[in-house]
């Protein structure tokens, strides 16, 4: 399955330890130039090792967009930007991208799209993971990652643990 990401799922999944899930689902995840620089400038010490592991294991893999980022709407973040125009230069099977805006463009220019929650909920689903409400608390504790009440209890039924 070919994926493209965004700084913000691989970021954050490796704030929390968990950057590993995606190497797991994927095997090989593209990123664009400008999220590869967002990348780097992260401050989180434990974040930038295991991102520059994925990177040196060849699974996260920086590509140039192939199409013109002019044929991507203006608004959005270099990063967002750069993802958008490499998922359908490649013809990715899922753009990994948190940004409410971002996703909405990239599901209008015809982009499936999956976000940090979703890949959690796989993860949980496929026995890699014990507890997906713990792992959401350590999203907004150790990421400062924003769940909405109502999604968490949607992913929470969707998993088999207890809605609060």
């Amino acid at each position: 399955m070919r994926a493209v990401s965004n700084t913000s799922p691989i970021s954050n999944l490796a704030i929390i330890g968990r950057l590993d899930l995606l190497r797991r689902r994927y095997g090989t995840v593209l990123i664009p130039p400008a999220v590869h620089a967002e990348l780097s400038a992260l401050s989180h010490p434990a974040a930038r090792l295991l991102i520059q592991e994925a990177f040196s294991a060849l699974w996260l893999v920086v590509r140039p967009p192939a199409i013109p980022l002019s044929q991507v709407p203006m608004g959005l973040d270099p990063g967002e930007s750069e993802a958008i125009a490499l998922a359908l230069g490649v013809r990715a099977d899922v753009l990994l991208m948190d940004e409410r805006r971002g996703r909405g463009v990239a599901r209008a220019r015809g982009l499936v799209v999956a976000g940090i929650l979703g890949e959690l909920l796989y993860a949980k689903r496929a026995g890699e993971l014990v507890s997906l409400s713990a792992e959401i608390k350590r999203l907004r504790t150790d990421a400062g990652f924003f769940v909405d009440s109502e999604i968490e209890r949607f992913i929470l039924s969707q998993s088999g643990e207890a809605v609060p």
